[in-house]
């Protein structure tokens, strides 16, 4: 454990953002997991819906720094691949 006080205060700091990133990452999963359950649905209309709210949901937690944001466009554009080709993962 930090003794410093600018070593505890970093400590705080640190535990705040890894709630915060965490919980980000959660919602942008389980919004692209909603795509995935109206893809194996074969839902054409709930996937493009789902796909939309996905899309906003990983462009947020870009901009908010939990995922960089090449890795945003890289999950969206599989995303997009995958609901305009209408196939589940295997």
């Amino acid at each position: 454990m930090a003794n410093h006080k600018s070593a505890l205060k970093r400590d705080r700091q640190s535990k705040v953002r890894r709630m915060r990133n965490r919980v980000n990452k959660s919602k942008m999963k389980g919004a692209v997991s909603k795509v995935e359950e109206a893809l194996v649905a074969g839902s054409e209309e709930q996937a493009q819906e789902a796909l939309q709210k996905a899309v906003a949901v990983i462009q947020k937690t870009a901009s908010k720094g939990s995922i960089h944001k090449k890795t945003a466009s890289r999950k969206v554009s599989r995303l997009n691949r995958r609901v305009n080709r209408m196939e589940p993962l295997a």
